[in-house]
C-alpha cells in the first residue's frame, strides 16, 4: 500500500488542522522523552574521562576494576560488569616485566594513599592535639610521569619523606627536620629529605581525597605505608623516543600475559584514576536505559491512545466518505498518510527540547556528584532518529488500528455507529484486557512471596500489566466509575446529574480522558512513594539503631588511636570505631545472578562492645562470634543471597578479592545501618583508606572528644546520613516528574481534544435553554468525575505494586505521606478542571453558542 499523501489526507490536515493538534502534541512529547533518555543512554555508553595523573604515561597497566558475572542465555554466554567499590591492585613485580618490553624506557609502580600529618617534632601529649591535616601520599618514582621536581634536598630513602610546599608550611618543617606522620603502617617519624613542587600529574584528580598537601615516600616503602604490601595501584610505562603508544601497549600486554593486568592507552587510562566514571556509566545507563525503556513504553502507549482518539473522533467523516463512494483502501491510505504528514515534523520538533532536557538532567547529576565533571554529554543522530522513527511507527500503528473498523464496515452501518457510541468493546480487546488483569494479579502474587530484587522486578511488571489492562478495558472501567461516582453526583443538582448521564452514555470518551490520569498517578505514586517508604524505614532503623551518646566523624578519617584516646576520656563507657565501605554480594533476581553493592561496617577491636553503642536488632545468632572469617548480615540480604545462620556468604571484598565468611548472626536493621558487619581486620589491605570513618561513644561529653573530629549526637548523625540519600530521592522524584509530567500533558491534551470535539453538543445544550454557567458547571462535574476515577484507579495500581515491593525490600507496608498524596490528587483534579473549562469557554464564545 502506497503511503504517499492522497487528497483526503492533505485536505484533512489543511482544512481541519485543529483535529491534528492533539496528535501533534502527543507525538512531540513522546519524541521529547525518547530523545532525552536516548541521549543519556548513549552518553553512558560512550562516557570517558581524559587521563590527568597518567597524561604523560602513554601506557598504564592496571587490574580490572570491574567484577564480571557470566550468564548462560539462548544466544550464548552473556557477561555483565559491576564496578568494584575500591581499587583493585597489581603486583609491584609487574613493573620489572613491563620495563623489559620492547620500546619501554621505564615502568614505575604508582601508589596513592591517605596520610595523617601531625605537628613537627613529636607526638601530641595526652591526645590534646588533633591531626594537623590530611595529606596524599605517593611513591617518589611517580615524579617520572607527573612532572614533580625537587626544589630542595634529595629523593627519599627508607624512613624519609619529601614534602610539598603546602605540607611543609603546615608542619613548619624544612629539609633535615623530622615530622610525625600516620599511615596504614602506624604512626612514625620521618626525616624530611627534600621539598618538591608538585607537577601537573600530582595536582590532578586525587583518588585518596587528601586535598592539596602531598608527601612522597621511597618506592620500596610506599606499598607498606599504603597498607598494601607488594601491591601497586597501577604500573605507568614510559616509552622510548619515537615508539608508538599502541605498539608499546601490545609489547607490554605480551610481557604481562597471564598476570591478569590490563594494558590501557588513551582515555582508558582515565578510568583507572577516576573510579567515579564506572558508577557514572551505571547511573546513566539506569536512567537512559532502564528508566528510558519504561518512559518509552509510556510515551508510545500515551501517544498511541491520542492518535486512536483523534481517528475515532472522525468516525463520522469516514462514514460520510464511505457513503459517497470512498473505498476501504482509500480510508486506510488517508489515515496512514495523515501520520506521515504529522509524525515526522512533531518528532523533529520534540527532539530539540529533548536534547535540552538531557543536558539539564545531565548537569543536575554532575552537580550532585553522580557524574565526573570531565564527562561530556554526547549527542548524535541515533537517539534522535529513533525518537522520530518510533513516533512515526506509533502513529501508523495506532491510526491503522483505530481506522480499521470504519474502513471495512458497510457505509450505512458506519453512519449508524458514528451517530451512537458502541456500548460493547471488541472481543479481542476484552480478552487481551482480561489477560493483562490476570497476568498482573499473578505477578502481584509472585512479588508478595519474593524479596529484594525479585520483588522489585515483579512489581515493575505489575504496574505495566495493570496499565495495559486499563487501556484495553477503559470503556468498561469508565462505565463502572461513572455508575459509582454518578451516584454521588445525583445530589449535586441538574448540572451534576447531566454530567453523570453524559459519562455513562459516552464511556469511550470518558476512558480516553481517564487513562492518562491513571498513568500519571500510578507511575508518579510508585516512584515517589517507593522512596518515601524506603526512607521512612531507613530513618527509623538508623534512629533506633544508634544508641551511642556521641558520634565522632572526620572527613579524612579518624586517627588510628581514636578508640584508645576516646576510652581514656572521662566518663566514657565504651568506644567503637567503624570503617564504612561496600562489598559485592551475589544475589538472585529475575532468575539471574547479579552482584549487589552492599554497605559494610568494619568494627575495630572487640565486636562484643558494638552492642553497647549500636542496636542492630539481632534476630538469630550472636554478634560476639563476629571475627576473622565470620560476619553478621541483615535479614533482607540473607533472603536475597539465600543464606542463613551457619552458611557461607560468598562475596567480593572492596578490591575484588573473593571471600566466603560464615554467617554467625542475622539482624533486622540493615536498611538504615550497614547490611554486613565484620571485623576490621578482614578489610585491611582491601581498602584505600586505612582510617576509620565513624567513632561511636557511650558516655563522656562532647568537649573531651572534640580533638578527634566533629562530634554530634545520634539524631544529628542520623540527619547527616539522611542527607546522603538525597541523590536517590532526587533521582526518583526526577523520574516521577518526567513520567508524571508527560502523562499530565497527555491528560490535558486528551481532555482538550474531547471538549473541542463536543462543540456541537454544547451548542445544542445552549439552544434548549441551558445557560453558559450551567454548561460549564456540567463540564466541571465531568472533569471532577474523570479526575476522581483516574486518581482512584492510579492509586489502586500503585498500592498493588508498592505493597509486595516494600514487603520484599523493607518488610513493611508502603509509607504514603498524606500531604504529598493530597498534592498529587489535587494536581490531577486541577489539571482536569482547567483542561475542560478553558476550551469550553472558548467554544461557548464562538458565534452561535
Amino acid at each position: 500500500m502506497s503511503l504517499k499523501p492522497n487528497g483526503l489526507a492533505r485536505a484533512a490536515v489543511r482544512f481541519k488542522p485543529a483535529s491534528f493538534v492533539g496528535t501533534f502534541v502527543a507525538l512531540m512529547m513522546s519524541a521529547l522523552v525518547v530523545a532525552a533518555c536516548g541521549v543519556l543512554l548513549e552518553t553512558g555508553i560512550r562516557a570517558s574521562v581524559p587521563a590527568e595523573r597518567y597524561a604523560n604515561a602513554p601506557v598504564v597497566a592496571a587490574a580490572d576494576q570491574s567484577a564480571r558475572v557470566v550468564a548462560d542465555t539462548v544466544d550464548g554466554p552473556e557477561v555483565t560488569e559491576f564496578p568494584l567499590p575500591d581499587t583493585a591492585r597489581v603486583d609491584t613485580g609487574l613493573a620489572a616485566k613491563a620495563a623489559g618490553a620492547p620500546g619501554a624506557a621505564a615502568a614505575v609502580p604508582d601508589f596513592t594513599f591517605p596520610v595523617h600529618g601531625l605537628p613537627a617534632h613529636g607526638l601530641p601529649e595526652n591526645g590534646g592535639d588533633g591531626p594537623a591535616g590530611a595529606l596524599t601520599g605517593h611513591g617518589w618514582g611517580s615524579h617520572v610521569f607527573t612532572g614533580t621536581a625537587l626544589s630542595q634536598g634529595a629523593a627519599p630513602r627508607a624512613s624519609e619523606v619529601v614534602l610539598g610546599a603546602d605540607a611543609a608550611r603546615a608542619a613548619r618543617a624544612g629539609v633535615g627536620d623530622t615530622v610525625v606522620l600516620e599511615t596504614a603502617d602506624g604512626r612514625a617519624g620521618f626525616r624530611v629529605s627534600g621539598l618538591a613542587e608538585a607537577g601537573a600529574g600530582d595536582t590532578a584528580r586525587d583518588g585518596a581525597g587528601g586535598g592539596g598537601a602531598t608527601a612522597w615516600f621511597a618506592d620500596a616503602e610506599a606499598p607498606v605505608l599504603a597498607g598494601h604490601p607488594g601491591k601497586a595501584d597501577a604500573i605507568a610505562v614510559m616509552a622510548e623516543d619515537g615508539v608508538d603508544p599502541h605498539a608499546l601497549a601490545v609489547a607490554v600486554e605480551k610481557a604481562l600475559t597471564g598476570s591478569g593486568a590490563q594494558t590501557l592507552t588513551g582515555d582508558d587510562r582515565g578510568e583507572v584514576e577516576d573510579h567515579g566514571l564506572a558508577y557514572a556509566k551505571e547511573t546513566l545507563f539506569a536512567v537512559g536505559g532502564s528508566f528510558g525503556g519504561i518512559a518509552t513504553l509510556v510515551a508510545v502507549f500515551t501517544a498511541a491512545g491520542t492518535v486512536a482518539l483523534s481517528v475515532g473522533q472522525r468516525t463520522r467523516e469516514f462514514a460520510l466518505l464511505r457513503a459517497v463512494g470512498a473505498t476501504p483502501r482509500q480510508i486506510r491510505r488517508a489515515v496512514a498518510a495523515e501520520a506521515l504528514l504529522v509524525a515526522p515534523l512533531a518528532g523533529l520538533l520534540g527532539c530539540l527540547p529533548g536534547i535540552g532536557l538531557a543536558h539539564w538532567w545531565f548537569g543536575q547529576m554532575q552537580d550532585r556528584g553522580a557524574v565526573p565533571e570531565a564527562v561530556d554529554v554526547h549527542v548524535s543522530g541515533f537517539p534522535l532518529l529513533a525518537a522520530v522513527g518510533l513516533g512515526l511507527l506509533t502513529a501508523l500503528g495506532a491510526g491503522w488500528a483505530a481506522g480499521r473498523r470504519p474502513a471495512r464496515i458497510k457505509p450505512g452501518q458506519a453512519l449508524a455507529e458514528a451517530s451512537v457510541e458502541r456500548l460493547r468493546p471488541g472481543v479481542v480487546r476484552t480478552v487481551l484486557g482480561l489477560a493483562a488483569v490476570g497476568g498482573g494479579s499473578v505477578l502481584a502474587g509472585v512479588a508478595a512471596s519474593s524479596a529484594g530484587a525479585d520483588a522489585a522486578n515483579a512489581s515493575l511488571g505489575v504496574v505495566m500489566l495493570f496499565m495495559l489492562a486499563v487501556a484495553l478495558l477503559g470503556p468498561i472501567l469508565a462505565r463502572l466509575c461513572s455508575a459509582l461516582f454518578g451516584l454521588l453526583l445525583r445530589g449535586g443538582g441538574a448540572s451534576a446529574s447531566l454530567a453523570a448521564a453524559n459519562s455513562r452514555t459516552n464511556s469511550r470518551r470518558l476512558a480516553s480522558a481517564i487513562t492518562p490520569i491513571v498513568l500519571a498517578m500510578a507511575f508518579a505514586s510508585t516512584l515517589v512513594f517507593m522512596h518515601t517508604s524506603e526512607s521512612h524505614v531507613a530513618s527509623e532503623q538508623l534512629r533506633d539503631g544508634i544508641t551511642a551518646d556521641h558520634v565522632v566523624t572526620a572527613p579524612a578519617g579518624l586517627p588510628g588511636d581514636a578508640v584508645a584516646r576516646a576510652a581514656r576520656a572521662p566518663g566514657v563507657d565504651a568506644a567503637v570505631s567503624l570503617l564504612d565501605t561496600q562489598v559485592l554480594v551475589p544475589v538472585r533476581g529475575g532468575g539471574e545472578t547479579s552482584l549487589q553493592a552492599t554497605a559494610v561496617q568494619g568494627v575495630s577491636g572487640s565486636v562484643a562492645r558494638l552492642a553497647r553503642v549500636q542496636d542492630l536488632d539481632v534476630r538469630e545468632g550472636s554478634l560476639d562470634r563476629v571475627g576473622e572469617g565470620r560476619v553478621a548480615i541483615d535479614r533482607t540480604l540473607a533472603t536475597a543471597a539465600d543464606v542463613g545462620l551457619g552458611d557461607e556468604l560468598s562475596l567480593l571484598l572492596p578490591d575484588g578479592t573473593k571471600a566466603a565468611p560464615e554467617v554467625v548472626a542475622v539482624y533486622g536493621r540493615g536498611l538504615g545501618l550497614p547490611a554486613v558487619t565484620m571485623d576490621r581486620g578482614s578489610l585491611d589491605g582491601h581498602v584505600t583508606s586505612a582510617f576509620a570513618d565513624t567513632l561511636l561513644v557511650s558516655g563522656g561529653d562532647a568537649e573531651s572528644l572534640g580533638a578527634l573530629g566533629e562530634v554530634t549526637d545520634a539524631s544529628g548523625y542520623a540527619l547527616a546520613q539522611n542527607v546522603d540519600r538525597e541523590f536517590g530521592a532526587w533521582a526518583n522524584y526526577m523520574m516521577a516528574a518526567v513520567l508524571g509530567g508527560f502523562a499530565a500533558v497527555a491528560a490535558v491534551n486528551t481532555l482538550v481534544m474531547t471538549v473541542l470535539d463536543r462543540r456541537r453538543e454544547l451548542r445544542t445544550l445552549r439552544l434548549v435553554g441551558s445557560t453558559r454557567r450551567q454548561v460549564l458547571r456540567m463540564l466541571g462535574w465531568e472533569s471532577l468525575l474523570v479526575s476522581a476515577a483516574g486518581v482512584a484507579l492510579g492509586t489502586a495500581i500503585a498500592m498493588i505494586t508498592l505493597t509486595p515491593m516494600m514487603r520484599g525490600l523493607t518488610g513493611e507496608l508502603p509509607h504514603v505521606p498524606p500531604l504529598l498524596y493530597a498534592a498529587f490528587a489535587a494536581t490531577a483534579a486541577a489539571l482536569a478542571l482547567t483542561a475542560a473549562i478553558l476550551p469550553a469557554r472558548a467554544a461557548l464564545r464562538e458565534r452561535g453558542a
